[in-house]
């Protein structure tokens, strides 16, 4: 599948049990014991650099439809708000909700950060549009100053969505989303990343394994509500590249927006992949706390579409088994 352009290997069958007893236990279980996995079915020569995954697992909560871990090409995310979408109409249309209902069906995905609520269109048994209710996000640090190698001190804003992430304009480093290199706003976003997770101590209040930095997200510098859509680019991970919007950090950009009186609730906001030109909306839908921290719970919505099916096997003579990846 692919939502906005970012791809989504979805994995239902083959893979040994994961064991813990909630689905961020699972996520510490599958890096810790069958990491190979990820690796072989992620990277080349079955993936490639900038493929994503998710594995089917089961959840702990009742009201939970399925559970999932995210992977890409450093490890697990705890959170993926473009595989909700997808999954989302992946859950109807494989049975996993068992009594579809019109004109919408809600899936209740349970991810590593917590219960997200995907909302489905349906109509004559067709799955269509996908919006999601995230977890409380919220602005972790506005303005922050990080020595970036190169770039000087630059002022970045944190935002958590299921994830955190560092934003800063594009134009800080000269570049522009929507017209720049692709390996330019990765070299700018990667020295970010860098510099924030040296500098920068983060916490989260539910879990210290949600407490770490998962990208820099190179925006246009429209903060300001507009009719017209703002442009981002995400880079996560080992210098990955989102091709879509970037569901968590339309979540944790529309956090931002709120905490900094920009938008307020119920005003949708669109926004747009500066890869692919792809567009996810996003609005505050509900204010909330997480821990001490003044939250909102952030509606995203996207289309995801079906790109076709594989088996993949593993002979034993095979000496690139475990993956490979061209940097």
């Amino acid at each position: 599948m692919h939502t906005g352009g970012e791809p989504l290997r979805v994995i239902v069958s083959g893979f040994p049990e994961v064991h813990g007893d909630s689905v961020l236990a699972k996520r510490r279980y599958i890096w810790q014991n069958l990491d190979h996995l990820r690796r072989a079915l992620m990277f080349e020569p079955r993936g490639h650099y900038d493929m994503y995954g998710a594995l089917i697992v089961k959840s702990e909560l009742e009201e939970a439809d399925l559970g999932v871990l995210f992977m890409h090409n450093q490890g697990y995310s705890t959170m993926c708000g473009h595989a909700v979408i997808a999954l989302g109409r992946f859950a109807v249309d494989y049975g996993y909700v068992k009594a579809p209902v019109s004109p919408e069906t809600q899936v209740n995905i349970q991810c590593p950060c917590g219960l997200v609520k995907a909302f489905v269109q349906y109509a004559n048994g067709k799955t269509g549009r996908v919006r999601f209710h995230s977890v409380p996000a919220f602005a972790f640090a506005t303005d922050v100053a990080v020595s970036v190698p190169g770039h000087g001190v630059v002022a970045v804003d944190i935002g958590y969505g299921g994830a955190f992430y560092a934003f800063v304009s594009a134009e800080k480093f000269g570049l522009d989303v929507n017209e720049s290199r692709t390996r330019d706003l990765v070299d700018a976003a990667a020295a970010v990343t860098a510099a924030v997770k040296a500098q920068v101590k983060l916490h989260h209040p539910t879990s210290p394994d949600l407490a770490y930095l998962y990208g820099t997200i190179l925006t246009d510098g429209k903060d300001a509500f507009s009719e017209e859509p703002s442009a981002n680019v995400c880079v996560f991970a080992d210098s990955q590249v989102d091709r879509s919007p970037t569901g968590s950090g339309v979540t944790a950009r529309i956090a931002l927006q709120f905490h900094k009186g920009l938008i307020p609730l119920d005003t949708t906001r669109t926004f747009q992949s500066g890869a692919t030109g792809s567009q996810f909306t996003g609005k505050a839908v509900e204010e909330t706390t997480c821990g001490d921290f003044k939250a909102v719970i952030v509606e995203v919505a996207g289309q995801a579409h079906y790109t076709g099916t594989a088996s993949f096997v593993f002979e034993k003579d095979d000496t690139l088994n475990k993956g490979f990846l061209l940097k």
